[in-house]
């Protein structure tokens, strides 16, 4: 199955996200990716924390989630929605949530970000809590390929990386494919991406696609990049390091099988 992980460097324009968005879902779509991944806060990373508020939608209805729905039945892809600000129950409070569409544009997943970043070096400072609420329930949809295969495909958002129980909870659920759409700071990125990524896929034995923002945003926010699809031995298929793009790899579920029946350590754990 071909993937696309989609870069951006979004602004506080929702409109503008939502039109590069469809640029690249349709580039994806012109390679041939069967499901494209859109990274996190795709659809407006603003002037502050707060700015997202503005633009949420209840579950199941509004612009961007319409414009998700329609892209996914005239490019006839699986998409997932890297995230998007879904009403909570505070009003000064949203979901972090990554919806999954099918190619007929229906929503058959949702996963609001169970873990909320907060960071603090002295020079840079983050809490999500601030406006965010967090989620409380992995979850886990299939995609059938057009090969004949049905991936099982478990659904993350950055900051979840440093949480391996995640992980490993899906792995006892038979998970092919960990999605973690990020927005990863440039500093923490630089340290500790690529390891964090490849550590989830060896230690799972799965594919993992991380679609990321990667750039200098408007807000001076600059984020990390390097949006990467990794095999389960851990090897990097393709990736993109800074800028706007499509990062395409098949993903091949005869190498899943063969990383997991020559290593089978999944079957071999003891604990948890």
């Amino acid at each position: 199955m071909k993937v696309a992980a989609l870069q951006m460097v979004s602004t506080g324009d929702l409109q503008d996200n939502l039109r590069t968005a469809r640029a690249l879902l349709e580039q994806a779509a012109a390679g041939g990716a069967e499901l494209a991944v859109l990274p996190e806060y795709f659809c407006l990373i603003g002037l502050k924390d707060s700015d997202k508020l503005a633009i949420q939608e209840p579950f199941g209805k509004g612009p961007i989630q319409d414009a998700m729905a329609l892209a996914a039945r005239e490019l006839g892809l699986w998409i997932v929605a890297g995230t998007l600000p879904l009403s909570a129950s505070q009003p000064d409070h949203v979901f972090n949530s990554s919806l999954a569409f099918n190619p007929h544009g229906e929503c058959v997943a949702r996963y609001d970000k169970i873990h909320l970043f907060r960071f603090n070096n002295g020079t840079e400072s983050y809490d999500e809590s601030r406006v965010l609420e967090r989620g409380n329930t992995p979850t886990v949809f299939s995609l059938p390929s057009k090969d004949g295969v049905t991936w099982s495909v478990g659904l993350s958002v950055c900051y979840d990386m440093r949480f391996a129980e995640l992980y490993r909870d899906y792995a006892s659920r038979g998970v092919d494919l960990i999605l973690a759409p990020s927005a990863f700071t440039h500093t923490t990125g630089e340290a500790h991406w690529e390891v964090l990524l490849r550590a989830r896929a060896i230690e799972n034995l799965c594919f993992v696609a991380a679609a990321a923002q990667g750039g200098v945003h408007p807000s001076g926010r600059k984020t990390w990049g390097q949006s990467v699809l990794i095999d389960p031995w851990g090897t990097v298929l393709a990736q993109q390091a800074q800028g706007a793009g499509v990062v395409l790899a098949d993903l091949d579920y005869a190498r899943l099988q063969q990383c997991r029946t020559q290593l089978p350590a999944l079957q071999h754990r003891v604990l948890g």
